[in-house]
């Protein structure tokens, strides 16, 4: 096993972020790539937003991605537990063991104060640049109050110098001291603040990468700094480029497109949203439609890239088709079938007609749900129908051509679609009749649609006694409408 250990730890606070996935998903190939380890640790120290519908989500995010962890909730480890609300002993434990060795210490710097100071500091200086004063930072146990006064734990941040790491995908960074203030790294209730849990559970964890979003840059030195005065080596850091919506700006969950929910909703395939993910602020050479072994394969840090990274629709779709058209029949039609429920459409998995369906649609649709669709009228009674169609092409001039393509369906003993386009081609140059003549009026007859597949692969699956009871249904209808 490889000493490569990475995570993914999401703050459940919603549904999935396509962001949050692109993560997970450049961590967990880092892992299958190395023969590392993947663990996924579920940060809930916001307890006024965090809910239990919210990490429940991110796990079916995650299952349905295929994304699975090595380690963390569900399966367990030897690093737990992998919820932060189940490890608030440690938190206290390290901050204490801190205080007491002079690396942080406890402040009882009331809001008011800290707002009075604030507000003294930007009547003189502006609104930005104030830092905490550090007016408990020299005091000792000696001096802390007797009462029950809340307190914050603060890191002693060192005054002069600079925290500098060599990032993965940025190259190097640093930022000096002087920018920095005595951070809060815990409340006086145990929870701790990001960046002090962030760092406790990934020494904890023995995490030997963070891979996360290029906003926490900001957070990277001030938890160095925590690391080393945890007596702990820092991880290697790599952060990746946001993802832009097409106006350029941060894309959000509130976005139409930003939560991986929505397209499991809209149909889309897992590998295709994985290749998509993977290609949004990643490149290998030309390399654009790629399977999750090739991703496996080909991914590195060295091509991610810098800036943002736009999303950009058309190319997402382009690259679910691929993937959906690149399953087997079987697994296209299972995939299927929930979204033919939706509609109201129940079809048995083992129908004989089901996956010969799927097929005639596969090279058309682009999602789950455009199959679902295509394939509605095979498995109907009575096919809904599209009105403007049947007004255009069941009119009195359709009647004979119609019906004399009715009796040679009733004469075909063979009904492969290769047989039945021999055959019509025999009956149109004996009737002297055009493929204009007749083939709407049969397709609007057999479907209910303008447009579908091929006839003979429609009158294929259908079989032959569906395909006369629909033209003996439009024949009749002609016939009563004149």
């Amino acid at each position: 096993m490889s000493s490569v250990r990475v995570r993914f730890a999401p703050s459940p606070t919603g549904y999935l972020h396509i962001g949050g996935a692109r993560t997970a998903l450049y961590n967990w190939l880092w892992a299958k790539k190395t023969g590392g380890t993947f663990v996924l640790r579920v940060e809930d120290t916001d307890v006024a937003r965090n809910t239990e519908e919210s990490t429940q989500a991110i796990f079916t995010a995650m299952d349905w991605l295929g994304l699975d962890w090595d380690e963390g909730p569900r399966v367990g480890g030897d690093h737990g537990p992998y919820f932060q609300q189940q490890r608030l002993p440690l938190y206290r434990e390290q901050a204490d063991r801190l205080v007491a060795e002079g690396k942080a210490y406890r402040c009882y710097a009331t809001r008011e104060e800290l707002a009075a100071a604030r507000a003294e500091y930007e009547a003189e200086h502006g609104k930005k640049g104030f830092k905490y004063p550090g007016w408990w930072r020299d005091k000792t146990e000696a001096d802390w109050p007797t009462d029950d006064r809340p307190y914050v734990y603060r890191l002693k941040v060192p005054r002069e110098g600079a925290t500098g790491w060599d990032d993965l995908v940025k190259g190097h960074i640093e930022i000096g001291h002087r920018e920095m203030q005595d951070e809060v790294m815990m409340r006086s209730d145990g929870i701790p603040l990001y960046n002090f849990g962030c760092v406790v559970d990934d020494l904890d964890m023995r995490i030997t990468l963070v891979a996360r979003g290029d906003d926490h840059v900001i957070n990277t030195p001030m938890q160095i700094l925590m690391w080393k005065a945890l007596g702990a080596e820092p991880p290697q850091f790599a952060h990746l480029p946001m993802i832009l919506d097409e106006r350029r700006k941060k894309m959000s969950k509130r976005d139409d497109a930003g939560s991986v929910e929505i397209y499991r909703e809209r149909g889309f395939v897992p590998d295709g949203v994985l290749n998509y993910l993977a290609r949004l602020g990643w490149s290998h050479g030309d390399d654009e439609l790629l399977t999750r072994e090739e991703l496996i394969e080909k991914f590195d840090w060295s091509g991610v890239g810098k800036e943002g990274a736009g999303y950009d629709e058309k190319k997402f779709l382009h690259v679910e088709a691929h993937h959906l058209r690149a399953m087997p029949g079987e697994a296209l039609a299972a995939a299927a079938l929930p979204f033919a429920a939706k509609s109201g459409l129940t079809i048995a998995p083992d129908d004989p007609r089901l996956v010969p369906a799927v097929e005639t649609v596969r090279q058309r649709a682009v999602t789950l749900a455009d199959v679902a669709d295509m394939i509605d009228y095979y498995f109907r009674e009575t096919p809904i129908e599209d009105e403007k169609a049947a007004k255009k092409f069941f009119q009195a001039k359709h009647l004979e051509p119609l019906r004399s393509f009715r009796a040679l369906v009733a004469a075909q003993d063979d009904f492969d679609r290769v047989p039945l386009e021999e055959a019509t081609k025999a009956w149109m140059e004996a009737e002297s009749i055009g493929f204009k003549d007749y083939a709407q009026t049969v397709r609007v007859a057999l479907s209910g649609r303008g447009a579908t597949p091929g006839l003979f692969e429609v009158m294929e699956v259908l079989g032959k006694e569906r395909c006369l009871a629909r033209l003996d249904a439009a024949l009749a209808r002609i016939a009563a409408e004149g």
